[in-house]
């Protein structure tokens, strides 16, 4: 099938470089910094408390009601998004609130645009 592109000269080296461009791209520390952010990103709920801490720091009770989730449930999600330094608690009494880190979010979704950028 390969030999059916219009570039194919010898069909065995282009093989072989293919296959090494896809095993370098699968290793790649910047595409996989690409992927754990998309896959973090790519939950209903994940998106949810993004959106509704761009409006507002809020605290874990407060997101209870806003996703109809329950508290572990909750701390999953908010783990998730503090892996990424996309959202950080700040503990005020008994309570910690979150809040986006828009400059670490902007970030990420810059470098991904650039990564996926078409010249």
């Amino acid at each position: 099938m390969l030999c059916s592109c219009d570039v194919c000269g010898d069909s065995e080296t282009l093989f072989i470089n293919l296959q090494q461009l896809g095993k370098n791209l699968r290793y790649d520390e910047q595409i996989n910094k690409a992927i754990n952010f998309l896959n973090v990103l790519g939950n209903i709920e994940r998106l949810i408390i993004i959106n509704v801490l761009k409006e507002k720091d809020r605290c874990v009770c407060e997101l209870e009601a806003i996703l109809d989730k329950s508290q572990p449930s909750i701390s999953h999600h908010l783990r998730e998004l503090e892996k990424l330094n996309l959202i950080q608690g700040l503990k005020k009494g008994k309570f910690t609130y979150y809040s986006l880190n828009k400059d670490a979010l902007i970030s990420s979704l810059t470098y991904i645009i650039n990564q996926l950028n078409v010249k």
